[in-house]
C-alpha cells in the first residue's frame, strides 16, 4: 500500500532528527521510524472507522426520530439510502476492520458534535440531495457518494482532523498518506468481496526482483545512508563549489547523501527514478531553490560515479 516515496520521506525524517541530535542512538532512531510507519496502518484504520462513524450517526439520528413521542410521517419512514449504503454496509461487516477496530479500542464517544457537525453539512449538499432523490443508486454510485464526503465533508474539517493530529505525534504528518490508502481501498472494492477479505496489508507490493517488505528497504536505506554520510559529504563538497556550503540546506544534504545511497546500495532501482523522486520531496520538503540545487547536484554526481563505475545497476532496463 505504501508507496516508495512514503518510506523515503519517512527516512528522510528520522535522519534529520538523528543528524541533529547526534547522540549516536541509531537502535533507538530506527525503532521510533519502524512505529512511525506502522502507525500509518493505525491512521487508516481510524479513518475508516471514522467514515462509519457518519453512517452510524445518521442511522441513529433516524432512530431517535423515529422513538419520538408524536414522529411525522416522514420520521416513521425516513429515507435510508445513505444508512443502508451497500459499500459501508460491506466495509463495516468486514472481520478484518473490526478485529483493528477493536485492537485499537477506537471509540467516537467524546467526538459527537464533530460528526453531527459533518453530517449536518453533508446533508445540506447537493451531493447528498442529489444521491438521496435518485430514482435508484449504483454500488460505484454508493463508493462515489463515500470518497466525496470523505474528502469534501471530512477532511476538510480542522476539527476532525485535529482530533488524529492529538492522538499521535506522527498523523499530523501521515494523514494525507493514510487518506490516500482509504481512497484506493473504497475504490477497489468490489461487490463480491465478503466480510471475510482481507484489508490491503501495509507493504510495498514485491516488484520484478523480488524486493522485500518495507522494514529490509527502510532500515537499509537508514543505516547505510548513516554509515556512508562522511563519505558522502566529501563527495558533495567536492562538487559544491560555485555553491555556499553554509547556506544549503541541512535537508538538502541528507536527501543527497540518500540519493548516493540508493545509487550504489540499491542495484534494482533506476537511476531515473531516484533522481526524480528525490527532487519532488526537496520540492515538497525544503526550500525554494533546492530543486535547482539537489537536481544539478545530482546530475554531477551520477555523471561521475557512473564514470568510476561507483554506480551498478542490474536487473532489465536498469543497465545502461
Amino acid at each position: 500500500m505504501l508507496s516508495r516515496r512514503h518510506l523515503r520521506i519517512k527516512v528522510l525524517q528520522s535522519l534529520y532528527a538523528h543528524f541533529q541530535t547526534q547522540d549516536g542512538q541509531i537502535n533507538q532512531t530506527e525503532k521510533g521510524l519502524l512505529s512511525s510507519i506502522e502507525s500509518i496502518y493505525d491512521l487508516y484504520i481510524y479513518l475508516l472507522s471514522s467514515i462509519l462513524e457518519v453512517r452510524d450517526f445518521a442511522r441513529n439520528r433516524q432512530e431517535d426520530a423515529r422513538q419520538k413521542f408524536l414522529p411525522t410521517a416522514e420520521e416513521l419512514n425516513p429515507n435510508t439510502r445513505f444508512v443502508d449504503n451497500r459499500f459501508l454496509e460491506q466495509i463495516g461487516n468486514n472481520r478484518d476492520l473490526q478485529r483493528n477496530i477493536a485492537r485499537l479500542k477506537i471509540s467516537w464517544a467524546d467526538h459527537q458534535e464533530t460528526f453531527r457537525k459533518i453530517f449536518q453539512n453533508f446533508k445540506a449538499s447537493e451531493l447528498y440531495e442529489a444521491y438521496m432523490n435518485a430514482p435508484a443508486a449504483s454500488y460505484h454510485e454508493d463508493k462515489e457518494l463515500v470518497l466525496q464526503m470523505f474528502g469534501e465533508f471530512m477532511l476538510t474539517n480542522e476539527v476532525y482532523t485535529s482530533i488524529f493530529e492529538e492522538r499521535n505525534i506522527h498523523w499530523a504528518d501521515d494523514i494525507d498518506t493514510a487518506a490516500s490508502l482509504v481512497a484506493k481501498t473504497i475504490r477497489k472494492w468490489s461487490p463480491a468481496m465478503d466480510e471475510f477479505k482481507s484489508l490491503p496489508p501495509l507493504m510495498i507490493n514485491p516488484d520484478e526482483e523480488g524486493d522485500d517488505l518495507i522494514r529490509d528497504f527502510v532500515l537499509k536505506l537508514f543505516r547505510k545512508t548513516i554509515v556512508k554520510s562522511e563519505e558522502s559529504g566529501k563527495l558533495i563538497a567536492e562538487r559544491a563549489q560555485n555553491w555556499d556550503l553554509e547556506r544549503i540546506a541541512v535537508l538538502d544534504v541528507i536527501i543527497l547523501k540518500m540519493a548516493i545511497c540508493e545509487f550504489t546500495e540499491f542495484p534494482s532501482i533506476p537511476v531515473k527514478v531516484t533522481i526524480n523522486e528525490y527532487i519532488e520531496i526537496s520540492k515538497e520538503y525544503s526550500t525554494p531553490r533546492s530543486r535547482q540545487f539537489v537536481n544539478g547536484m545530482m546530475d554531477k554526481l551520477v555523471a561521475d560515479m557512473k564514470a568510476s563505475g561507483e554506480i551498478r545497476k542490474s536487473g532489465r532496463g536498469l543497465v545502461e
